[in-house]
């Protein structure tokens, strides 16, 4: 198994769509990229903690490469949005790929870089790519809320 984390946008929907994704194992929901140790959601929603609301996952390499991962998570939001997806604000949900590996590093650099020359979008690409700092797990509810409430998506591509 390995890791990959990922913040683009609110991390319900951004968790809805890696779960279908096959050859994942497994998602969490939480926080990473701040200073506040032990954030809350409510924390986090202030904006001013410095988390992004990321997913986590595990994932099995034999079935699903880092590259596949990075094609869904370029197509399930929009990275030219500077800290903001559709109607949710703020710093928490800025794009972002957090590598935990110098090959996830240059594949998540290689990616973003294919996107940007590719043309496929008039403005530029805001995602930021950064080292995995220390996931901290968003409180219970929040895991696998979609499913949990019988929906399938809320967010938008």
């Amino acid at each position: 198994m390995e890791k990959a984390t990922f913040a683009a946008g609110c991390f319900w929907g951004v968790e809805a769509a890696f779960r279908q994704v096959p050859g994942v194992i497994a998602t969490t929901v939480g926080f990473m990229g701040g200073t506040l140790p032990n954030p809350s959601y409510r924390d986090v929603c202030t904006d001013r903690t410095g988390h992004a609301e990321v997913v986590q996952l595990d994932f099995d390499p034999n079935k699903v490469s880092y590259e596949a991962l990075l094609d869904t998570f370029w197509k399930i939001h929009d990275p030219t949005q500077l800290n903001r997806q559709g109607p949710d604000v703020g710093t928490q949900y800025r794009s972002v790929i957090f590598y935990h590996s110098p090959a996830q590093e240059a594949a998540a650099r290689a990616s973003k870089k294919r996107l940007e020359q590719s043309g496929a979008y008039s403005r530029p690409i805001v995602t930021q790519i950064a080292p995995a700092a220390e996931f901290w797990r968003a409180e219970d509810y929040h895991q696998q809320y979609l499913e949990k409430r019988g929906l399938a998506s809320c967010h938008l591509p």
